[in-house]
């Protein structure tokens, strides 16, 4: 495959001069500050991000303050971002900064890396962001501008493609300001390239663009084959006496990882086993059930039933402290909730 590295990086860094973007918060900041960047933008759009991110920057300030905070408090600072593996790994990493590297964000590519949660595209952008460094970066808007470009066969999920997009992407990082170069594809592919209804006529690629010149823009990047979506079902249990409900803290692995959420059994002839085995009642309370809601994941969709089992007296024994609690109504919000679970609150109120 011909690459004319030169003129493909003189045409971006032209464009990113005149219309790229200069003033997102994360620019031209510490490497701290960058890498949340990154993180927070793996898979979520920069509007989403902005906010969060300020936030997340006035409760932890810098490495440190995150290495020492509770889980706790960074997933209820991370709530409603999503992904929430990414807020779990964060916190390990920063705990590996300060324990293995003094404190200090490390500069080489295998350390970074190698911290938790870090992959090869994300620890060439806080590289090249951070320390000016010269690394190629491929993230999906990256991957779609140069799918498109030079008609990159087969989906990202094969390896054969991804090797493809790796040697793309090396090829046409410049030596010379990568820093400017990797925003410019980041910002052609979510401003120009995007997934459908691509603005060609204002990107500075156009005249070398294989999809635009034959026409074919809108079969690149090729497709995932496309499967059925599996569909899941729960049954969450609201526990309430007086002003108090119970939560139950999610296993650290798996969907709302370590975040509060509300205890779940399979259908409604398990909920007086539950009781008897996690509350040690002896005798089943009066239970509503509500409607269904719908929550999307990206790979599966999940219903969620809810029962609400109104207490007289809060029970004298929890078999297990460390992952239930009785939470005041009021104080919800100072504990991680899944979205989902925060609406069905919100309904409630």
């Amino acid at each position: 495959m011909d690459v004319d590295a030169a003129s493909f990086a003189d045409r971006v860094l032209g464009w990113y001069r005149r219309y790229g973007r200069h003033d997102l918060p994360w620019q031209r900041q510490d490497a701290y500050r960058v890498w949340l960047a990154e993180i927070m933008l793996q898979q979520t759009q920069v509007s989403t991000v902005i906010p969060y991110y300020q936030n997340f920057i006035e409760r932890f300030p810098g490495i440190g303050q995150l290495a020492e905070a509770s889980i706790d408090e960074v997933l209820r600072h991370w709530q409603g971002l999503g992904y929430y593996a990414r807020a779990r790994n964060l916190h390990k990493a920063a705990q590996v900064i300060r324990d293995r590297h003094d404190g200090r964000f490390p500069e080489s590519f295998a350390a970074v890396e190698a911290l938790p949660g870090v992959g090869q595209s994300t620890a060439g952008a806080i590289l090249s962001f951070a320390f000016g460094q010269r690394w190629p970066i491929l993230d999906g808007n990256v991957k779609r501008v140069l799918a498109r470009c030079f008609c990159v066969q087969g989906w990202y999920g094969r390896s054969d493609t991804m090797k493809q997009l790796w040697y793309l992407a090396e090829s046409v990082t410049p030596e010379l300001n990568a820093p400017d170069f990797n925003q410019a594809m980041m910002d052609i592919g979510s401003m120009l390239c995007v997934k459908s209804r691509p603005k060609c006529e204002a990107c500075p690629l156009k005249s070398i663009c294989a999809s635009y010149r034959h026409h074919c823009q809108a079969d690149y990047p090729q497709r995932k084959p496309v499967r059925a979506k599996p569909h899941k079902h729960t049954l969450m249990l609201l526990h309430r006496c007086g002003d108090q409900v119970l939560l139950w803290r999610r296993p650290p692995s798996g969907i709302w990882g370590g975040l509060w959420s509300l205890p779940e059994v399979d259908s409604a002839r398990a909920i007086e086993l539950w009781q008897q085995s996690f509350l040690q009642l002896t005798q089943a309370p009066q239970t509503f059930q509500q409607d269904v809601i719908r929550h999307q994941f990206t790979h599966y969709s999940l219903d969620i039933s809810l029962a609400i089992i109104e207490l007289e007296n809060l029970p004298q024994k929890i078999s297990d402290t460390d992952n239930y609690a009785w939470v005041d109504i009021a104080n919800l919000s100072q504990h991680g909730l899944p979205t989902p679970v925060r609406k069905l609150f919100d309904s409630l109120t």
